[in-house]
């Protein structure tokens, strides 16, 4: 089932390309997907069958500019002309609104993964009452001075040769960095899984091998600095279910530092159901590493408190 690719339109523009797993038994609840950087959806399908066997209907969805979803403004590599960030974030709200209609009455779980976890988390801070709960792995919400230097890099990029092109500085500054990092790697992307299988079959994907343009870079780092502003946080549910997690060999947030410190920041702003949980061993993609039944095993006991079996 999740193979199949549907379609639909947001009111955004795109013609949203989707997957869905449906659950197993008695539905607890909805599981919406949101995808990482330079990748697509149907890399979830293992994760989509392990949560519908555990009673969640899985929608997983290709982001604007990504995988083969479609906008006149958003070809890949590109979430929109302008503001991408705020129309990717209406895409997932759109994609929440079509699951709850085919499934009335369940509770709404988003996850996200990387990038993606910044997508929810904005999502979910844009419309309160839409989600019961979020997930957030492997993401960034602390980029801090780099993240203010890259921004400034971008604007020169921007200033130079525009906004529709590659970035030639920023692959560099982190994808790169972070591959090189890694001791003994065998490949540049090492950087994700300690699992060889995992890693060559992202290498080998033509859905996972394109530039990210100066204004996708731009509205990435802006989802990253949004997300963290205190004065949006305020407008969530103080008791809303909030699981974080982390590698602790993941380069893209020096090893889980930054999601240890997303999960400091909401507790220092009073949010009391925080759940964090860093792998010491994994590195950035937690669904695709070694060892990831044991996290997918954990979500799920996260999951039995949240959401009870029906």
């Amino acid at each position: 089932m999740f193979a199949e690719t549907r379609r639909f339109s947001s009111p955004s523009g795109a013609l949203i390309a989707y997957h869905h797993q449906r659950a197993e038994g008695n539905a607890r609840g909805i599981l919406l997907v949101c995808h990482g950087l330079i990748e697509h959806s149907k890399r979830y399908r293992g994760f989509a069958r392990a949560m519908a066997e555990r009673g969640f209907h899985v929608f997983a969805h290709d982001h604007r500019g990504h995988g083969e979803t479609l906008a006149a403004d958003a070809p890949i590599g590109r979430f929109s002309e302008r503001r991408g960030d705020v129309k990717t974030v209406r895409d997932v709200k759109a994609m929440r609104d079509m699951t709850v209609e085919e499934y009335p009455g369940l509770p709404v779980l988003l996850f996200g993964h990387s990038m993606g976890g910044l997508v929810a988390l904005n999502t979910a801070i844009s419309h309160p009452e839409a989600f019961q709960a979020v997930a957030v792995w492997n993401s960034n919400f602390n980029p801090g001075l780099t993240g203010r230097l890259a921004q400034a890099v971008l604007s020169i990029e921007r200033m130079l040769k525009g906004s529709d092109v590659p970035s030639a500085i920023l692959p560099r500054a982190t994808f790169d960095a972070w591959g090189r990092s890694i001791p003994g790697h065998r490949t540049p992307f090492d950087w994700l899984s300690r699992d060889p299988e995992e890693v060559d079959r992202y290498a080998a994907d033509p859905l996972c091998r394109f530039p990210a343009s100066v204004s996708m870079w731009s509205d990435v780092l802006a989802l990253a600095f949004r997300g963290s502003r205190s004065a949006l946080l305020d407008d969530l549910p103080r008791s809303l279910p909030i699981h974080l997690v982390g590698g602790g060999k993941d380069p893209a947030t020096r090893g889980g530092r930054d999601v240890l410190w997303l999960s400091y920041h909401l507790k220092r702003l009073a949010f009391g159901n925080v759940t964090t949980v860093i792998y010491d061993d994994m590195r950035h993609e937690t669904l695709n590493e070694i060892d990831r039944e044991k996290a997918i095993g954990d979500f799920s006991g996260w999951c039995d408190k949240v959401f009870p079996a029906a």
